[in-house]
């Protein structure tokens, strides 16, 4: 044998899963899941599928994404901080002339332009005024789903107006029907009738969990020790969410596809404390910079994992998602995004590409989310006004009552609060007295980074989304801006 046959041998031996065949890809996203709401961290929930795939990949410990969804779905499908896309402040309202900037490149179109068929069903959530910002004119070749950011499970109703579309028709003929499933059976008929030669990518960003606190009586009954109303029909929305990824799951397995497939889950923010989520041991929730609302439960499982059935504790933030599965495809990555393709580090259990992040950056103030806040390292800073919620809270099981959450309003950059995440996770120990160079030093950074900021994109609610509505139905429609 030749030097060169010696030396692709010797390739091959170390890098065995390196190929040129695209794997499938599903992309899941569980709506204001909290840290501890899921089986295999609290024993109390019942998610055997979810617990499955987790223990066959790599759970993430140090995943994190922006306080609220609307930021976090910006940076999955654009690589980008939302501070840099006007998508910083709060969420997309149901009546606001705001979408992504039509000038960005997004995940489902460089997945196109790889070869995939790109599929999406569930929650949009990132603009709908126009028809140039929906789904299916922003690189999905289908779209199933909802364009606002929360409505009934049944009736598919957010406020006076409906809100469900098949690609886009407006489904009416979903009404009454719970959503995890009816988006689980779309799921499992896309897979069904694929063509396996040619690899899928599927983005499923499910309802379940956001309020409204809703699921069929069958998955909360599963849960007779839980006193807490609220808390025992939300843990039944978790399981309706198990079950229909399991369905999903043996759908892919059924066309022997499954092996093929990597599947990414992850969380859009911390749990929603007072829609009776959970983020123990975190401190505080959705809404805030504290880690329980910005660090959620992640994991990947499946084609080119080398490293199955551990934990990967490496630093890894949303905007690492696009184009890291833009490497797993063997995509183009698009140039100049704040992502990091971290699929090497990922798979072969080597250490994060990545070393800091912005949690947000955000100058309009609602008492919905934090101000500002760094990591750096081991270090975190957080300046003036952290969130909503500040403590540390248990699940509601024993509690027939739903405690009231207390924020205390700083404006601007002050205080500053210094923690070690790697020495104190919980960040119960503020340490700014402590280490002042470390302060500056971080505020230094936060302001190189606040050049880039652009305004929130935000404006008032235009009653034109009203009359558009009205014109079709009743159901909330793009063509008002």
């Amino acid at each position: 044998m030749d030097r060169k046959g010696i030396l692709l041998l010797i390739i091959c031996c170390l890098f065995p899963c390196m190929t040129t065949k695209q794997p499938h890809i599903l992309f899941i996203v569980a709506d204001d899941l909290g840290w501890n709401d899921v089986g295999f961290r609290n024993p109390d929930m019942i998610t055997p599928n979810i617990n499955k795939l987790a223990h066959e990949g790599v759970i993430f410990n140090s995943s994190y994404v922006l306080p609220v969804c609307s930021p976090s779905r910006s940076a999955f499908m654009s690589g980008l901080y939302p501070f840099k896309t006007g998508f910083q402040h709060y969420v997309v309202g149901n009546s606001q002339n705001t979408c992504l900037p039509h000038d960005l490149t997004l995940l489902p179109q460089q997945m196109k332009k790889a070869g995939y068929s790109t599929h999406a069903i569930g929650k949009w959530h990132l603009g709908y005024c126009n028809w140039n910002c929906t789904p299916t004119y922003k690189g999905f070749d289908t779209f199933f789903g909802y364009y606002n950011g929360a409505e009934d499970y049944f009736q598919h109703t957010m406020g006076p107006f409906y809100d469900l579309r098949d690609n886009e028709k407006i489904a009416w003929d979903q009404k009454g029907k719970y959503s995890a499933q009816f988006f689980a059976d779309r799921a499992s008929d896309i897979i069904k009738q694929h063509d396996t030669q040619k690899p899928l990518f599927m983005y499923l960003p499910f309802q379940n969990v956001h309020a409204p606190i809703q699921v069929p009586p069958k998955y909360s009954d599963l849960y007779p020790h839980v006193v807490n109303y609220g808390r025992k029909h939300f843990s039944g929305m978790v399981t309706a969410l198990d079950e229909a990824i399991g369905n999903i799951t043996k759908s892919l397995q059924d066309r022997k596809m499954l092996e093929d497939t990597l599947i990414l889950f992850t969380a859009d923010n911390g749990g929603e404390l007072v829609a009776y989520a959970n983020n123990w041991p975190l401190r505080g929730g959705k809404h805030t910079l504290w880690e329980g609302g910005t660090r959620v439960t992640a994991f990947m499982r499946g084609y080119g994992i080398q490293n199955a059935g551990t934990h990967y504790n490496g630093m890894i933030h949303a905007v690492d998602w696009m184009p890291t599965l833009i490497g797993i495809a063997g995509g183009q990555q698009v140039p100049g995004i704040d992502g990091i393709n971290q699929w090497d580090s990922i798979r072969m259990n080597q250490p994060s590409k990545r070393t800091e992040f912005i949690y947000n950056l955000d100058d309009f103030f609602i008492p919905s989310q934090g101000h500002a806040a760094i990591r750096d390292g081991d270090w975190k800073l957080i300046l003036g006004y952290p969130g909503l919620y500040d403590g540390w809270y248990k699940p509601m099981n024993d509690t027939r009552d739903t405690p009231l959450y207390d924020f205390i309003y700083t404006p601007g950059d002050k205080p500053a609060r210094l923690f070690n995440i790697k020495d104190d996770p919980l960040e119960r120990n503020e340490i700014s007295a402590l280490h002042p160079d470390i302060v500056d030093r971080l505020i230094g950074k936060i302001n190189v980074y606040r050049k880039s900021m652009v305004p929130a994109n935000f404006p008032t609610p235009d009653p034109m989304a009203h009359t558009v509505a009205k014109r079709n139905g009743g159901a909330w429609s793009p063509g008002w801006c």
